[in-house]
C-alpha cells in the first residue's frame, strides 16, 4: 500500500512538472499574459494591505510610517502583527487607492504616478497627501483619476 501511494505521488509530481514546463513555455511567448499571471499571484500572496502599499508604491518602512504619523519601529510592529483598529480607516482608504492604481496602471509606473505633482491636486502628489495624513483625500483623488463617467459625453 505504501509503495502504491509513493507511485501515485511521483506520478502527480511528474504531471505537475510537465504542466509547469508547458505553462512556462506558453507564457514566455506572451509577456502580457505573464504579467497578468504575476499580478494575480501577487494579489493572492500579498493579502495584507500594508505589504501591498509598500510594494506597489515602493516605500521604505520609514516613508510608510510617516503616512500614519508613527515611528518606523511602530510601523514594523504593524507589519509583523496587526495595526491598531484606530488606523483601519486610513489603511482601508490607502488600500482602495492602491488597488485602483494596480488595476489601471502598470505596476512599474505606480511609484512615479504617486510621486508626481498634479495640477488637479493643487500642485501636490498623492505621496505628499498621504504623508500629510490625508488618506481619504488620496482615495478620492485616485477614484476621480479613473472615473470614466466624467470624460464620456
Amino acid at each position: 500500500m505504501l509503495a502504491a501511494m509513493k507511485t501515485r505521488h511521483l506520478q502527480s509530481v511528474r504531471q505537475a512538472e510537465r504542466l509547469a514546463k508547458r505553462l512556462a513555455q506558453d507564457l514566455e511567448n506572451d509577456p502580457d499574459r505573464l504579467r497578468a499571471l504575476a499580478d494575480a499571484l501577487d494579489r493572492r500572496i500579498r493579502r495584507k494591505p500594508l505589504e501591498r502599499l509598500l510594494e506597489l508604491w515602493r516605500l521604505s518602512g520609514s516613508e510608510a510610517a510617516r503616512f500614519f504619523g508613527v515611528s518606523r519601529q511602530a510601523f514594523s510592529l504593524w507589519l509583523a502583527g496587526e495595526p491598531p483598529a484606530s488606523r483601519s480607516g486610513a489603511i482601508a482608504d490607502l488600500a482602495i487607492a492602491t488597488d485602483l492604481l494596480d488595476r489601471h496602471l502598470k505596476r512599474e509606473r505606480i511609484p512615479a504616478v504617486v510621486r508626481r505633482e498634479a495640477p488637479v491636486l493643487e500642485g501636490r502628489s498623492l505621496y505628499d497627501m498621504a504623508t500629510d495624513g490625508l488618506h481619504r483625500e488620496v482615495r478620492d483623488a485616485v477614484e476621480r483619476m479613473f472615473d470614466l463617467r466624467r470624460v464620456q459625453p
